[in-house]
């Protein structure tokens, strides 16, 4: 799946950017002017690539996402036999899920992804009075809890497998419940409104890939809101029948997943899957649509259920534990101990049959590339005079030639020691979710009307070279002096810049 990776450079893809040496600056510890979606997963990589380098870093993670989630649902799994581990491991880091949140570059997610399977099973034990398994249960955790939605998921994973009338118990969740507090926190020092546009939760509903619609592509761990990050393989005709087959041996196999774990854990995982399912396909319901607006937009913090998709992660977790056994069950069943072997075979190959092509990086998707030097240049120039910074064109996804014409989220935020100005909205097919910075509502309020971006009282401006964008009007940049001029890079500074600034 990371084949590619053994190439020099860096993978950039939609939310996924890593860059050089990404500056410890306190806006990316504590957003103001925005809601903390990467706390404190930015702060951890700025302190990481001060030691390691940041190509070094984004492959050490991505294989640490495939390993940890192949080994812990191999480990997880009540297994009688040793292929069935190998059948669990292989579904479940070979997942239209997986893959789908890879391509959108979100491997802060994928990192709670890759913890569950140890948090379900330290929590199990945890449940069991063994204390040892404490540690466990708070490492991976913290591991899940880089983003507010791994935090989340881990609190209620550990609350749901966890939860009893002991000590133990208690520790665990209330330790879990503490790895969340520097996004708590982060959300209320922020100036930003902690609710969201309500736009967002039709532009963010999952979404049909095939002709099961919406809850089969559900039922698959499919139905990602971005149809560019869907493999051509999710939208074929033999997706939902490869579907069938995996819910098939998983309903098999659950009556062994239910009898093999102590304590009545496969129906607390049950619980936990059915829950995250919910929130999901909720949108499919009479209403849901118009409820979960009603929270986006009335309720802080609700933004975080308008990507309901995510939730299907547990769900992901059951459906390939119960597909395992189903598989072992099946090869029980045949007297012929060779015929046994394959089937298991032929279930360890399903999940890659169904989804060939996320190999070898999704068909090549996945191709790292070099940054130009201009942005090295750029990166040396405003760190000599630090101040306020607007990216142009104003949005915040770019499409850059050098990137093998892929969408990625502006790099420089993270690549500059700078405050960086971006578009905070997002835009989806003709929805255009409205952004909580105010800084960035001026500057597109000045691009608007022609007003010299100078008054704004920044201290420089970034012209990228940026593919399907328009020019940046002349007029607003008056008062700008050209700095650098490179082949992909313009930077201009503000020759009118006071002390007193409306940033």
């Amino acid at each position: 799946m990371l084949a590619p990776l053994a190439a020099p450079g860096y993978l950039l893809a939609y939310d996924m950017v890593f860059v050089p040496k990404q500056p410890l600056r306190w806006d990316l510890v504590v957003p103001s002017a925005t809601l903390p979606r990467a706390v404190p997963l930015d702060a951890l990589v700025s302190l990481a690539t001060q030691v390691v380098p940041g190509w070094l870093l984004q492959r050490i993670v991505l294989a640490a996402v495939l390993l940890l989630a192949a080994i812990g649902a191999g480990r997880l799994v009540p297994a009688q036999r040793s292929g069935t581990r190998l059948v669990a491991a292989v579904a479940y880091a070979w997942t239209p899920y997986l893959a789908e949140r890879l391509l959108l570059g979100q491997w802060g997610l994928l990192l709670a992804y890759a913890s569950l399977p140890w948090i379900a099973g330290s929590a199990t034990r945890v449940r069991e009075g063994d204390r040892r398994a404490l540690l466990a249960l708070l490492g991976f955790g913290a591991l899940a809890s880089v983003t507010p939605t791994g935090g989340v998921l881990a609190l209620l994973t550990t609350v749901v497998m966890a939860a009893r009338r002991s000590v133990l118990s208690a520790v665990a969740i209330a330790g879990v419940a503490l790895l969340n507090t520097p996004w708590l926190l982060a959300t209320a020092l922020t100036d930003a409104d902690a609710r969201s546009d309500p736009d967002g939760v039709a532009a963010f509903a999952a979404r049909a890939e095939n002709w099961s619609g919406t809850l089969g592509s559900l039922l698959g761990t499919g139905g990602i809101w971005n149809a560019q990050t869907t493999l051509p393989s999710r939208e074929s005709l033999l997706a939902p029948v490869g579907t069938l087959v995996v819910l098939l041996l998983a309903l098999g196999g659950a009556t062994a997943l239910r009898d093999r774990w102590p304590g009545g854990a496969a129906i607390r995982l049950l619980v936990l899957a059915g829950g995250g399912f919910l929130v999901a396909a909720f949108v499919l319901l009479p209403g849901g649509r118009t409820v979960l607006e009603w929270l986006v937009g009335t309720v802080p913090g609700a933004g975080l259920l308008r990507d309901g998709q995510k939730f299907v992660l547990p769900y992901a977790l059951l459906l390939c534990l119960a597909m395992a056994l189903g598989a072992e069950r099946a090869a029980a069943a045949l007297s012929d101990r060779f015929s046994g072997r394959i089937v298991l075979a032929g279930a360890l190959l399903l999940p890659v049959a169904i989804q060939p092509d996320l190999a070898f990086g999704a068909g090549d998707r996945l191709r790292p590339v070099p940054y130009p030097e201009d942005f090295a240049v750029v990166a040396r120039l405003v760190g000599e005079a630090p101040g306020p910074v607007l990216s142009l064109p104003f949005s915040a996804y770019h499409t850059y030639s050098w990137n093998l014409g892929r969408t990625v989220l502006d790099p420089l935020p993270r690549y500059l020691d700078a405050d960086v100005v971006t578009d905070d909205r997002l835009v989806v097919g003709n929805i255009v979710v409205t952004g909580e910075d105010h800084r960035a509502a001026a500057a597109r309020q000045a691009l608007k009307t022609g007003t010299p971006l100078a008054s704004l009282g920044l201290r420089w401006v970034v012209v990228q070279r940026v593919a399907g964008k328009s020019e940046v009007p002349a007029a607003a940049l008056t008062g700008l002096r050209l700095v650098y001029d490179g082949p992909y890079l313009d930077l201009y500074e503000n020759t009118l810049r006071t002390e007193v600034t409306t940033w």
